[in-house]
């Protein structure tokens, strides 16, 4: 039996990760696993929920989300995992799953200030985005406390591919499940 992929969408926040991940997901015919959403299903349960200064779903959310890809690699299911993680959050339980999956890192990126309208754009239009405190991480960029520019991308030595989804996806879409080296499933309907 061949392992699973398991790809990684990373980035920092406002870079286009979960659409990313959703579309790859549909296309490879595979679960994506997004840890926003997870965090959002904790929210549902836990009236009053805060989300701001220390956040007492973080952990936990954090938890779950490794906990379900660990299952899943396990399993031996392909899968798309999608967080803007930093590399000292992604790395130390990512290096287990090396040699139960085949991982492939996709990197998203754009400007900062795409990534700022994108941020503060989903704030005013999405209310399950409260769950993640993006008017506090507004505040902290216009307070000068926090760059997109400083997130840490993963520093693991798997291959990765960079991807600019300022305007679609460059490279595009079949170029980059080519790159996690899975055909495209029968029904998909891959787009730019």
């Amino acid at each position: 039996m061949t392992v699973p992929t398991l790809t990684v969408v990373s980035g920092p926040p406002g870079t286009g990760k979960t659409t990313l991940a959703h579309k790859i997901a549909q296309v490879v015919g595979c679960p994506a696993i997004i840890r926003d959403e997870i965090k959002q299903g904790m929210v549902l349960a836990a009236p009053g929920h805060d989300p701001s200064g220390d956040d007492p779903l973080n952990l936990p959310t954090l938890d779950a989300f490794f906990g379900v890809l660990t299952v899943l690699v396990k399993a031996g299911v392909t899968s798309v995992a999608e967080a803007a993680f930093q590399d000292r959050l992604w790395r130390p339980t990512l290096q287990p799953l090396v040699a139960l999956a085949d991982i492939r890192v996709i990197r998203c990126t754009v400007d900062a200030s795409v990534a700022l309208d994108r941020i503060a754009g989903r704030a005013d239009l999405d209310i399950r985005r409260a769950a993640h405190g993006d008017a506090d991480l507004l505040k902290a960029i216009a307070a000068g406390r926090h760059t997109i520019d400083s997130w840490v991308p993963i520093a693991m030595d798997l291959p990765t591919l960079i991807v600019d989804t300022s305007d679609g996806y460059h490279p595009a879409i079949p170029d980059i499940v080519k790159f996690i080296g899975q055909p495209a499933g029968a029904t998909a309907h891959p787009t730019t």
